[in-house]
Formats: C-alpha cells, sequence, structure tokens
C-alpha cells in the first residue's frame, strides 16, 4: 500500500498509485474505459488544448476576484509546463468515454491540482489547499470546458495537417514540371481518350490536392467559436457575471487564435455541427487522395502486362512466390488510410445526430474519430509523397509509343474530315491493326503534310483554331 495513496469521491474510497499527478475520477476512468486503447496522452493538441482552456479559466477566474494570486499562478505555471510537454503522461484516459468527456476533463483538473500542490509543498491528494473541482475547474463544467479544449486541440493539428497537404502539392507540381515534354495518351473509362502530358497529369494532382487546404482552414475556422461560460447547459449557472466574454478574450490571447464566444451559449453547447462540417473536409480530402494512388498504380501496371507509364520507388519484395515481384505498397497503404477516414466520417456523423436535448454525450468518440483522421492523414501524406511521389519516373519511350499506336489520336481528324468518316477510320484500324496514320494516307484523305501537322501530339495539347 505504500506505493499508493488513498482519495475519494462521490462513490467512495479508491487507491490512486502515489507518485501519479492524476487523482480519484481518473483512476476511475482507467477502470471502467479501456475500450480502444488510444490514450489521451497519445494527442498532445488536446492535451495542450486542455492546459490552454484551464489557463484561460484560471486568468478570468482572477480578474473576476474569484481566485488567489498565488493560486492564480501556479496554476499558470503548471499550463505552461503542459503546454511546452510536460506531464502528458499523467493523461491515460482512453479516449473513447461514457459522461460526455467528464473524465478527461477531470484528469486534466486532477493533474494541474496535484502539480500545483507540489509547487506549494503540500502532498499530492492535499485538495483543500488547491481542489481539482473548486479551483481548477471554478466558473466551469465539462460541457463548456471539454468541447473547447477539443475545438483548441483541433486548430492546432489543422496546422499541421495544412503543413502536410501543401508538401504534397509541391512534389506533384515538381514531377509535373519534370515530366512535362512526356507525351502519352490520355485516358476516360480506362479507353484511349487524346493525348496529353505526363506533366499535365502530375499538375492536375498537385491542384486537386491544393483546393482542399482553403476548405480545411476555412472549416477549421468554425472552432474558433466557444462556450466557455456556458456552464452545464448553457445558462452559465455558477460563472459570474462577465465571465463567458471575458474568458474568450483570454483564450484567444493565450492561443493567438481569434477565439470569440459564442453567441447563444444554450445553442451552442449541444451544437456538433463544426465537427461535422470539418469532418466532411477530411473525407473529400481522403476521396481525393485514394482516388489518386488508384491513378498511380494504374499508371505503374504492370511492368509487361500493364500501363507501365511510370515508375514507383521499390519499396519491399512483393510476393513470397512470385520472384521478382514488386507492388505499390505506399499508394495500396494510403487508399487503406483513405476508408478508414471515409469510415470515421460516418461516426462523425451519427454521433452528431445523436446528441439529445442540451448536450451531446457522444462527443468522446466524435472527438477522437476526427483527431485520429488528423493523425492518420499526417502520416499517409508523409508516407506517399517520401517513399513515392519524389522517387517517381516516366518511362518516356512507352508513353510515347502508346500515343503512335493508339486509335484516340484519330479525334483530333474530326474537325477536318468530319465525325462520320474518322469513326470508319477508327473502326478499320482497331480491325485490321492498321494505324490511323496509314490509313488516312492510303484513302487519299488527307496530304501527308497536312495530316503530320494534324497528328502531332504536341499539336494536341491545348486548344488551337482550326
Amino acid at each position: 500500500m505504500e506505493n499508493f495513496r488513498q482519495e475519494s469521491d462521490l462513490l467512495g474510497e479508491l487507491n490512486v498509485p502515489a507518485d501519479a499527478y492524476y487523482g480519484v475520477q481518473t483512476q476511475r476512468a482507467i477502470n471502467n474505459f479501456k475500450i480502444s486503447g488510444q490514450l489521451l496522452s497519445s494527442y498532445p493538441d488536446f492535451i495542450k488544448g486542455l492546459a490552454f482552456v484551464k489557463k484561460a479559466a484560471a486568468k478570468t477566474n482572477y480578474e473576476l476576484g474569484l481566485l488567489d494570486e498565488n493560486l492564480y499562478f501556479k496554476i499558470t505555471e503548471t499550463c505552461d509546463e503542459i503546454i511546452d510537454g510536460q506531464l502528458h503522461d499523467q493523461f491515460p484516459v482512453d479516449m473513447i468515454q461514457g459522461g460526455a468527456g467528464t473524465s478527461i476533463n477531470m484528469n486534466a483538473n486532477e493533474v494541474i491540482a496535484n502539480r500545483v500542490l507540489e509547487k506549494l509543498g503540500k502532498k499530492k491528494g492535499e485538495y483543500e489547499f488547491c481542489s481539482p473541482n473548486d479551483h481548477i475547474n471554478l466558473s466551469q463544467s465539462t460541457n463548456d470546458a471539454y468541447p473547447t479544449a477539443i475545438k483548441m486541440g483541433l486548430l492546432q493539428m489543422n496546422i499541421g495537417l495544412v503543413e502536410r497537404l501543401k508538401k504534397i502539392v509541391a512534389a506533384f507540381r515538381a514531377k509535373g514540371k519534370e515530366f512535362q515534354d512526356v507525351i502519352k495518351m490520355g485516358r476516360t473509362q480506362l479507353q484511349d481518350a487524346v493525348p496529353m502530358t505526363l506533366g499535365q497529369e502530375f499538375e492536375a494532382f498537385a491542384a486537386n490536392l491544393e483546393e482542399d487546404i482553403s476548405k480545411l482552414n476555412n472549416n477549421a475556422d468554425l472552432f474558433v467559436e466557444v462556450n466557455m461560460g456556458a456552464t452545464a447547459i448553457g445558462t452559465g449557472l455558477n460563472a459570474p457575471v462577465g465571465y463567458a466574454t471575458l474568458c474568450a478574450k483570454n483564450l484567444a490571447q493565450i492561443t493567438g487564435f481569434p477565439i470569440v464566444s459564442a453567441p447563444d451559449l444554450v445553442e451552442a453547447t449541444p451544437d456538433t455541427g463544426s465537427y461535422v462540417i470539418y469532418s466532411s473536409a477530411m473525407k473529400r480530402l481522403a476521396v481525393k487522395l485514394s482516388k489518386i494512388c488508384n491513378d498511380l498504380r494504374l499508371l505503374s501496371s504492370g511492368p509487361r502486362a500493364g500501363l507501365f507509364e511510370i515508375n514507383l520507388p521499390p519499396m519491399q519484395p512483393g510476393s513470397s512466390i512470385m520472384p521478382g515481384k514488386v507492388n505499390p505498397v505506399i499508394p495500396e497503404v494510403v487508399n487503406q488510410v483513405c476508408f478508414k477516414i471515409i469510415g470515421n466520417d460516418l461516426t462523425v456523423t451519427f454521433a452528431a445526430e445523436a446528441g439529445q436535448l442540451q448536450l451531446n454525450v457522444m462527443e468522446p468518440v466524435l472527438s477522437h474519430a476526427i483527431m485520429e483522421n488528423i493523425n492518420f492523414l499526417c502520416n499517409a501524406l508523409d508516407t506517399l509523397r517520401d517513399k513515392c511521389v519524389v522517387g517517381i519516373t516516366a518511362n518516356k519511350e512507352m508513353c510515347l509509343n502508346m500515343v503512335k499506336h493508339s486509335i484516340g489520336i484519330v479525334t483530333a481528324l474530326n474537325p477536318y474530315i468530319g465525325y462520320k468518316q474518322s469513326t470508319q477510320i477508327a473502326k478499320e484500324a482497331l480491325e485490321t491493326g492498321q494505324s490511323v496514320y496509314n490509313l488516312v494516307l492510303e484513302k487519299g484523305i488527307l496530304s501527308q503534310e497536312k495530316l503530320d501537322e494534324i497528328l502531332d501530339p504536341k499539336n494536341m495539347l491545348k486548344p488551337h483554331n482550326k
């Protein structure tokens, strides 16, 4: 028993590890919620978000005359330690839990209180000198502190996600420039269409992903509206007059984000619309990213019996039975990450819909799904960029050979010989194996000089006058 201390709460007494900064309510959560195996300690930005909230609350309480100066300074020092990355191992609560986030809120309250007690020269658990509830949680409820902390965490995590997205956009754009002179066949419905360059294809990948930078940032902007001061249901019970506005102002000053108080705290407390729309932006990105990975796998298929227009960096042997086989494992793993993100978005949707009356108790699984998605996306974007995109090379001769022997180039003849005659040429070329070029010359439809001009692949890459 010397390795434990005893604490008590509404349900009675419980042993807590003697050296733990968390207390009895955190210990109950550890015992009760062995669910996902993903702990709060796995999400440092969320922990920082909790510290931001508790620091802003303490500052507001001090300015309103509710908190002793010495205690305020000690709370602030402790929050700064947590923001700097200290004590994160003291947040062992499972991300998925019952109680609408009470366990996570109390985890923060207890860690901060016990660290403050240590600074005051007191023992852990001597809460008469600094209480998790009466001092750290002063003028708050889980129902305003917890969702606000989630939003502070997501605002930070979005910055990291956008940085990684910008990097992979730059990588695709660099490949677009590198491949700008590689002529290849464009395809629609997996059939030959018209010529293009491999550079245009990779530039399109870059442009496609670049659109989502603004989408993510715009949707994350919704997180700046918080319900601090709402306390239990939005009425502000047990919070002093002016607390909500002042706390939002202090939170903005502490975090650097333009935080504002929600205009209707009763509405804001159960509202999870901002999470839904941000999650949808990640789903949109995942759908696009997965489509690009599908394209990379197709373009590199073969090497002898596929398209083989590009080479992906070989990462590992591809088979335990087929010698020499190398698989596109990086696009494959990113595809799977994207499927997970799409599934988590559905979890967010159901969790947001499941709120009743003045609170949404499903915020733990909702916040976990979003934060997990951000982590997955960050890792996937880094992996795809570093282990695949930057090392892609082009099979230039293969690409050009496919253009020369494609039926698709007949499309360029439409403005000159008409759709009907172009169709007849295409059909005969397909049936006989002859090239479009030779058939047009044999039939005397166009001169060789004019045909060379029309069917030069470089002349088919952009609009031009007839």
